[in-house]
Order: C-alpha cells, then structure tokens, then sequence
C-alpha cells in the first residue's frame, strides 16, 4: 500500500498549488480519501475529504471555497486545489484513505486505514 503526496512548496500569499495523491496497492475506488495537515505545533487537522464516487466533497470551514478536492478513479489519483493561499496554510498536508469513509467521522484522523507520506506547503506573506 502506497500513498504518494506530491506539488507543495513555496508559495506567496494569494497563490495557488495543486497537490496529488497517487494511490497504490489497494482498491482506490472502495476507499473514501481525505486531506489532513499539520501546521508546527499543531495537531493534525482535517481539510478535505471525498466520497468514492467523488460525488461528496466535504471541507474544514477555514478552506471552504478556496480548496477544491476531486479525484480520478481511473488514475488511482486525488488531488487537492488550492487557492488564495494565506500563511496560516502552511504547513505538512497528507492524504489518507478511509474504507468505512460516510460511515465513520471523515473528519478524525484515527478513521483512516492509510496514510501518506506528506508534502510541505509553505505561505510567505
């Protein structure tokens, strides 16, 4: 099982990044996805999440209409939009997939089966 997080970086405030998600070793299609981040010395907090199907698209209140989540079940692949970036964005963002996602609490953590690695976003204001 693989979950591959890539596309952060060094961004201005107001910017844009695209962050992917390349999914392996298991049944993509079967498993919600969700986007987690870590800011330093925070705890780890939900972003984004999506359905199987991708018709459900769930997100944290401090991201809404700014990130958009989507995904390819074709492409084993979930990205993550994100737009007019401010510097309280910084900081490490995961994917993870959850097999019981719409029935558990999307939002915790501690629902999902895999994690990725994490790829670092980093806002200059």
């Amino acid at each position: 099982v693989q979950l591959q997080a890539s596309g952060g970086g060094l961004v201005q405030a107001g910017g844009s990044l695209r962050l992917s998600c390349a999914a392996s070793g298991f049944a993509f299609s079967m498993y919600g996805m969700g986007w987690f981040r870590r800011a330093p010395g925070k705890e780890r907090d939900f972003v984004a999440g999506i359905s199987r199907s991708g018709g459900g698209t769930y997100y944290a209140d401090s991201v809404k209409g700014r990130f958009a989540v989507s995904r390819d079940n074709t492409k084993n692949t979930v990205w993550l939009q994100m737009n007019s970036l401010n510097p309280e964005d910084t900081a490490v963002y995961y994917c993870a997939a959850d097999r019981s996602f719409g029935v558990t609490n999307y939002r915790s953590p501690g629902q999902y089966d895999y994690w990725g690695q994490g790829t670092l976003v980093t806002v200059s204001s």
